[in-house]
């Protein structure tokens, strides 16, 4: 389907959004009342006839636009219309471009004979378009690196693995002009990464970290690295996951998907801001040749770890990404991004990524970027009780605290544990356990990956200062 922006357009069918006081006041009124239709949020209503589609929003603001676009195209893909128009503000552009093109989405690759709908154009109309056409574009961009990320998380891990997604990483830098350096295991033991290449060890694919950077043409405004965990798939280790538990587990590669969609987002919209992504790609797997409870790995800091439990892996990968990354790049901000723990979702629910951090004025730039972008995100906090959770009688710390309490936020100490003194008020730690996948279409997100954190990222680059 192609999305345009355009002055005015004859299509098949509109589409309007309605909610209880503009549906009294709409010429098909009666028409609609006799339908059943009352324009509650997310309600649809054909009126074949009068070449008209309704969908009900509560309010007009850009959630409910957003979550009525994404079912407004979903009910336009199952019907015979091969194109559609609706008219726009500058306002709710966004939403709208979003709610098209994130709620129209869908993952075919694997399916023999995917369903064709014959919808083949959707028309946004407005009288204003010289001065739409920039954010219509930029819409595009980030709602379209969103669903590169969210094609990214549903590849299946047999066509997915740490070397494969070093090529894709390859492929992007040279599609988007950016610099990509490779290390593999030979460079990795160089660099004393031994805590990253001990999660990989049993897999028969070589672990990668991955680096690439993308330097505007005018004097960046800031620099921020963005970490991702790369787990392309996690069986948990020799602490083996249930099998149940493994379905889905191509997802704990989200992070780092995430962090491929942001700086693909950030090169293509040209921000004022120099930007690096480093990735720790690695498959966690049982075998003789696996880590083990009861190992101690050292860090490439140096600092030494209990391995209490193999499937708390991520950490173990994202400790040595972080101290290579603030050796590499000194940023004015550091983002990491990680499925790490299902005490996040038991926390704050499904839909909502965890934040954690130290200062409470960074938090709070997030949060608006999440508010911007549509995106869910709640703190948790820090304390120095919950630290004492991971003190280990054997090495410097435990890779499990000992108490199964405040789990999302036990780990995300441990990996402050990593981050430089220099560096903490710069650091949040974004834990995308519950927000990076569904199993239940929700908003404009449909089965699979969701591209958490892409929109609100973007959002926070295009308004630095």
């Amino acid at each position: 389907m192609k999305l345009d922006l355009v002055q005015e357009i004859n299509s098949d069918i509109e589409l309007v959004f309605l909610d209880s006081k503009s549906l009294k006041k709409h010429k098909k009124y009666t028409t609609f009342k006799k339908a059943g239709f009352e324009a509650d949020q997310d309600a649809i209503c054909f009126l074949h006839e009068s070449q008209l589609i309704a969908c009900g929003i509560e309010c007009n603001n850009n959630d409910n636009i957003r979550a009525a676009a994404s079912t407004a195209i979903k009910a336009l893909k199952q019907a015979n219309y091969s194109s559609v128009s609706l008219d726009i503000s500058k306002e709710n552009l966004q939403a709208v471009v979003e709610g098209i093109i994130l709620g129209g989405y869908e993952y075919n690759r694997y399916k023999s004979e995917p369903k064709k709908s014959k919808l083949k154009n959707f028309y946004l109309t407005s009288s204003d378009i010289k001065n739409l056409q920039d954010e219509f574009e930029k819409a595009v961009i980030i709602a379209e690196a969103t669903c590169f990320t969210r094609d990214i998380v549903n590849t299946t891990p047999e066509d997915l693995n740490p070397p494969s997604f070093a090529d894709l990483a390859k492929k992007l830098s040279k599609e988007n002009k950016l610099s990509c350096e490779i290390l593999g295991e030979a460079a990795l033991k160089d660099e004393k990464m031994e805590s990253m290449l001990a999660v990989g060890r049993a897999s028969r694919h070589e672990t990668q970290l991955i680096h690439l950077t993308y330097k505007p043409k005018k004097k960046a405004k800031k620099v921020v690295s963005l970490i991702g965990k790369g787990l392309t798939y996690d069986s948990g280790g020799l602490s083996l996951k249930p099998s149940t538990s493994m379905v889905t587990m191509k997802m704990d590669k989200a992070g780092a998907c995430a962090v491929l969609g942001m700086i693909k987002a950030a090169s293509e919209l040209k921000v004022d801001v120099e930007v690096h992504a480093f990735i720790g790609a690695v498959e966690n797997m049982p075998g003789g040749d696996a880590y083990k409870p009861d190992d101690i790995v050292v860090t490439r800091s140096g600092i030494t770890v209990e391995v209490r439990n193999t499937d708390a892996e991520g950490r173990l990968v994202l400790c040595d990404v972080l101290d290579y990354a603030q050796d590499k790049v000194n940023p004015d901000y550091i983002f990491d991004f990680a499925t790490l723990t299902g005490a996040c979702m038991v926390a704050l629910g499904q839909y909502t990524t965890g934040i954690m951090g130290h200062s409470d004025s960074l938090k709070r730039k997030l949060e608006k970027s999440a508010q911007n972008s549509g995106e869910l995100v709640g703190t948790l906090p820090f304390n120095n009780h919950l630290k004492t959770l991971l003190k280990s009688g054997i090495a410097d710390i435990s890779n499990v605290g000992s108490k199964p309490f405040g789990g999302a936020i036990t780990a995300g100490l441990f990996l402050d544990k990593f981050i430089k003194k220099e560096n903490k008020n710069k650091w949040l730690h974004f834990d995308i356990a519950g927000s990076a996948y569904t199993e239940t279409p929700w908003d404009c997100n449909v089965y699979g990956g969701t591209g958490a954190g892409v929109r609100m990222i973007t959002d926070f680059l295009k308004n630095i200062k």
